[in-house]
């Protein structure tokens, strides 16, 4: 059973991007990106030794960081209200 349904993926597009419809806001994709790294998390913390998830792990980490130094860069105002609502800095 897949962890992101089309509901789960319609309410992060709602709640973080400005409707269902836009996907490809920054808001949105950093949002989903860390629920999928939140996930892959758990998955490792039980199998340790599955190498290829972690590759796939530091991959979605890489891009969540380039998409949070473009948001930050273009719009600092946005970038720290999402940090704030995600939870990634403490």
């Amino acid at each position: 059973m897949p962890y992101l349904t089309k509901d789960k993926t319609a309410e992060f597009f709602t709640k973080f991007g400005t409707s269902t419809t836009n996907t490809g806001s920054i808001e949105a994709q950093i949002a989903l990106l860390t629920e999928r790294i939140n996930r892959i998390s758990e998955h490792l913390q039980e199998n340790k030794k599955d190498f290829s998830t972690h590759r796939g792990l530091m991959q979605l980490v890489g891009k969540r960081k380039r998409l949070l130094t473009y948001l930050s860069n273009n719009d600092l105002q946005n970038y720290r209200q999402l940090i704030e609502k995600i939870g990634l800095r403490k």
